[in-house]
């Protein structure tokens, strides 16, 4: 059996450079980490990671604790589920799911928080002394990953005026008090007030079926070409099946747009013009993170913003899937 010895001297450099490789990648160049992979692989060396974690007290493993309303999620954590797991097994790590209540039961090396609202904040991390992430927006300087949720609904509210729509209507997810909601009603209300329209904004859980019940109220009553903005593709989906029920032409007197672009999006007919957040991803990064931050002792790590990308659908432009 290889020894790290023998991949030290397959590669031509230290046994301290290979340790490092192995146990911080993030310290080594991209040309050395490939330098000493190769000869891992050439001697099918594999490391001890049990031992390691015995050596450094860890457990090699990072607990997932989701605080929402699993069927007003899915499939969108099945994709932020994938790209966490992919990362930590190439860490050895393994990922355990937990519940508020569980989240101190057994040993663990870090947590990844999703769903956090900001009156839960301190009583979710009451007792941790595991480092964190956050899934999310926070205004409580919690490290997080999101997507950029003002810019995607500029994205949105600004295709439509684009395409001719000056009705422009929001409906937003009832959590006006979570950043990720307010930043994506702000993004909303920025184009609007940048074009001089009237802002029209309706709040309501995160349903496709009481999204298509307030849209079928307001669309039937609509004077002319009415666009909406939704903070879900859930609710998009509500909105195009009232649209539908009123016979109205997609891309001529209604639009509707969704945000995530996770599976839910492409269900509906029309398909929906959609704000991808790249889940899987941002959850990659997610685990590098909190990985990064387990390392180095809990330093704080920050917050990153990625980019979302519109995908332009036929329910806002005739001829579109």
């Amino acid at each position: 059996m290889a020894t790290l010895a023998d991949v030290a001297k397959k590669a031509n450099v230290s046994k301290m450079t290979v340790s490092r490789v192995i146990n911080h990648p993030d310290q080594v160049s991209d040309e050395l980490k490939q330098l000493v992979y190769h000869a891992m692989e050439e001697l099918e060396y594999v490391p001890n990671y049990a031992a390691r974690a015995l050596v450094q007290n860890r457990t090699q493993v990072v607990k997932f604790l989701i605080l929402e309303e699993i069927d007003t999620v899915e499939p969108y954590y099945m994709n932020l589920l994938t790209g966490i797991s992919r990362e930590l097994d190439k860490h050895s790590y393994s990922l355990q799911l937990v519940t508020q209540k569980s989240k101190n039961i057994g040993p663990y090396d870090g947590l990844i928080v999703t769903g956090m609202r900001d009156q839960e904040i301190d009583k979710v991390l009451a007792g941790l002394e595991k480092p964190v992430i956050a899934y999310g927006e926070n205004r409580r300087n919690i490290d997080a990953i999101d997507v950029d949720n003002r810019l995607g609904a500029e994205l949105a509210t600004k295709h439509l005026y684009d395409i001719g729509f000056r009705q422009i209507i929001f409906f937003g997810i009832n959590l006006l008090e979570e950043e990720f909601m307010r930043s994506r009603l702000t993004g909303y209300s920025s184009v609007m007030k940048a074009h001089d329209l009237i802002e029209e904004s309706y709040f309501m859980k995160n349903s496709s079926r009481i999204a298509e019940k307030k849209a079928f109220e307001i669309l039937q009553n609509a004077k002319k070409p009415t666009a909406i903005v939704c903070a879900s593709d859930r609710m998009a989906i509500g909105v195009v099946r009232a649209a539908t029920a009123l016979h109205m032409n997609f891309g001529e007197n209604i639009a509707v747009t969704g945000f995530d672009g996770v599976f839910l999006d492409r269900i509906s007919s029309p398909k929906i013009t959609t704000v991808r957040s790249p889940v899987i991803e941002m959850g990659e990064t997610c685990a590098q993170l909190l990985l990064k931050k387990i390392n180095e002792g809990g330093a704080q790590q920050g917050s990153i913003l990625f980019p979302p990308e519109l995908i332009i659908r036929g329910s806002t432009v005739v001829g579109r899937e």
